[in-house]
């Protein structure tokens, strides 16, 4: 591997020590400096894979840019939820859902708020495509409301929780809808995620083939590395969680954190370079791949294994999201952003941020 202008050197030799990191780390004990060393791993990896991915999408042009970092964070944080409810046992049956509904906070008020309120500082009014945001906020709203706020409805088992008969279509209907989104988005309606914006990118020089699969590889080794690295540091951090009294949900909250940085990053420097669309594709594209991929494959383990997964919201939850739904909906229904739309996104969040700790 070597370096250039795409991929300077740090970018490649971080990922090499982190991982000589990993591997020391399976041979000695879990002590607290030690630990705090694997966490500083973790974010070191995060921004090498926002870089990495940014790479490879002015490679391959938009929306595949933006969705291959959007599944391969889906799939991060599938394995991370997998890994702690086989860790958790019972205590653990909500965390698909606190983490699904942080991811769902986080990426709709916290990476939109943040694009456009900087984007709105910095450029005033930045146009994207309003048919491919409309088609990704009804998506989100869909599965959403079906995963999150229906099982409180439904009759067939007691409390917020789907028989496994109910599981299983619930999982077939948000894959559906989630392969339905991505031919929708590469294939039939590709233009709607795409900008002709003179500032979108256009403009900027390529990386060739071998550059860009030197940063697929990179890439990989980057996101591989936040999983391990993820997983050593989650049991200090439950445990500290536990000793200061933070509240239940706020591990799903630090799993949608921890998968989305990459994301955040990258959606934040695009709206400050004037490409609101490939920000707003990165938001709606992580979303939805999240949970398209993320509630199938918990389903079918909590089907096989027997887990009385909690999916249904408390009451205040479900109050928040409406709010955040249809707060999306007016923010992006113009096809223009401006920075007060942002403004509004962001106290929503902090709302929620809020109550999350003081219920």
């Amino acid at each position: 591997m070597t370096a250039n202008s795409f991929n300077p050197l740090w970018t490649i030799v971080v990922p090499l020590v982190v991982w000589g990191v990993l591997i020391i780390s399976w041979f000695l004990p879990s002590t607290l400096p030690f630990v705090t060393l694997l966490g500083l791993c973790l974010i070191a990896s995060v921004i090498v894979a926002v870089h990495h991915a940014e790479v490879i999408a002015l490679k391959v042009g938009e929306p595949f840019g933006t969705l291959i970092l959007a599944l391969s964070v889906a799939i991060i944080e599938v394995s991370l939820i997998v890994s702690m409810i086989l860790s958790g046992g019972p205590e653990a049956m909500a965390l698909p859902r606190d983490t699904i509904f942080a991811a769902v906070m986080i990426v709709l008020n916290g990476m939109i708020g943040v694009s456009l309120f900087v984007g709105g500082i910095k450029h005033k009014t930045q146009l994207f495509n309003v048919e491919g945001m409309t088609d990704a906020i009804g998506v989100v709203t869909v599965i959403v409301g079906l995963i999150l706020v229906f099982p409180n409805f439904s009759a067939a088992a007691p409390g917020p929780i789907y028989s496994p008969l109910q599981l299983m279509f619930v999982a077939l209907a948000t894959l559906a809808i989630f392969v339905g989104f991505i031919l929708f988005q590469t294939v039939l309606h590709r233009e709607y995620f795409q900008s002709d914006d003179a500032d979108d990118g256009h403009g900027r020089d390529h990386p060739d083939s071998s550059t860009t699969l030197i940063s697929l590889a990179l890439l990989v080794l980057s996101l591989t590395a936040v999983v391990l690295a993820a997983k050593a540091v989650s049991p200090t951090l439950e445990s500290f969680l536990g000793q200061v009294g933070a509240p239940a949900a706020t591990l799903g909250i630090v799993i949608a954190a921890l998968v989305l940085m990459p994301e955040f990053g990258a959606s934040l420097r695009a709206a400050r370079e004037n490409r609101m669309q490939s920000s707003l594709n990165l938001a709606m594209s992580s979303v939805i791949a999240s949970i398209g991929l993320t509630v199938p494959v918990v389903a079918a383990l909590g089907i096989f294994l027997g887990w009385p997964l909690e999916l249904g919201l408390e009451p205040a939850s479900m109050v928040l999201l409406t709010m955040t739904l249809f707060l999306t909906a007016l923010s992006l229904r113009t096809g223009n952003t401006t920075l007060q739309p942002g403004l509004a996104h962001l106290v929503l969040f902090a709302i929620y941020i809020f109550f999350s700790f003081v219920p």
